[in-house]
């Protein structure tokens, strides 16, 4: 009896190990044919990337209605002051701005540090904040939000770069803090997508993994970048009104760095035009942990209320964020 349980736990376990080999191939081919395709269009010229990405959008808008009524809806109680018409301009100049996106994302995927700062996609305003920054206290924690382009940070360093004044930091003193994806494909391609520039980097960062990440490096200046304005996950705390809206919040790293002596920083990334991104940092504050770390995430919210009511076409507004 004993012998036929034994032999039917053996024949389950390896059951599953097949199973999890068989997900680990196909996983590595859906990876490499997503990532083969993004390879193949990176070479095109940005403008030629443009017309597709707005063919896409277009249909993404007039025909699949893709997350319309959530667009609408947020927009609509955002700014309750504006007109039918004025919410719908809104709406159709964030979804061309979706379609530009995505070609960005492609073109980087493809793209090393010579061709983003031939390109200038993006500029730098005040990079002695950041630099000052990272220089003066233990650390820094930089908060981005979905504002902008966050598919194309990872060439932050190529944006900020200047050879009479360089870097204090290296792409090796960054950590990229991310959520993992519920698909591990695309969980995969997103990832390896970011960080074309610099293929073995290892600062990608699944948020779970943040506060061990922290201590194991406690003794070394690093910047932690996040993006810190989706729907709260893990630690809700109630924020307050946001663009007109009671809303919650988690504070996330920001907790991390009132722990760590960190400084923390807003980094704003405004769509000035297509193919022309500014990116700028606002100092919340030099020391987390003289403040409450709600207070500072109020702080985080004050300054992204402020960036999206300058250019609102700009925040990804198909984001349940009120759910």
């Amino acid at each position: 009896m004993l012998f036929c349980i034994v032999c039917l736990y053996q024949s389950r376990c390896d059951e599953l190990r097949n199973k999890e080999y068989i997900d680990l191939i196909m996983k590595k081919i859906g990876v490499a044919l997503v990532r083969g395709v993004i390879l193949m269009f990176s070479k095109l010229p940005l403008k030629w990337l443009y017309a597709v990405g707005g063919v896409f959008s277009w249909f993404a808008y007039k025909v699949f209605h893709y997350r319309e009524s959530v667009v609408i809806t947020n927009l609509a109680r955002s700014f309750p002051e504006l007109r039918c018409w004025e919410l719908d301009d809104i709406a159709a100049a964030f979804y061309r701005h979706l379609g530009d996106m995505i070609a960005e994302a492609v073109w980087f995927g493809g793209s090393d540090y010579k061709r983003l700062r031939k390109q200038r996609l993006c500029t730098v305003a005040n990079p002695e904040v950041l630099n000052e920054a990272f220089v003066s206290t233990p650390g820094v924690v930089l908060l981005n939000s979905h504002c902008g382009n966050w598919e194309i940070l990872g060439g932050l360093c190529s944006y900020n770069y200047d050879e009479n004044h360089p870097n204090p930091y290296v792409e090796d003193d960054m950590f990229v803090v991310y959520k993992q994806q519920s698909n591990a494909v695309m969980d995969e391609v997103l990832k390896k997508n970011r960080i074309n520039c610099k293929r073995d980097y290892k600062g990608m960062l699944e948020s779970s993994q943040i506060l061990r990440t922290v201590l194991q490096n406690k003794d070394k200046k690093r910047i932690y970048i996040c993006n810190s304005d989706q729907h709260p996950y893990v630690g809700r705390f109630y924020l307050g009104e946001f663009l007109n809206q009671p809303t919650y919040a988690m504070k996330g790293v920001v907790g991390v760095a009132h722990k760590m002596n960190m400084s923390v920083v807003y980094m704003r990334m405004v769509h000035k035009a297509r193919g022309s991104y500014e990116i700028s940092f606002v100092k919340l504050c030099d020391d987390a942990s003289e403040h409450n770390p709600e207070d500072i995430v109020r702080m985080y919210y004050k300054e992204l209320e402020k960036e999206i009511r300058e250019t609102p076409h700009n925040w990804l507004w198909s984001h349940k964020r009120w759910k």
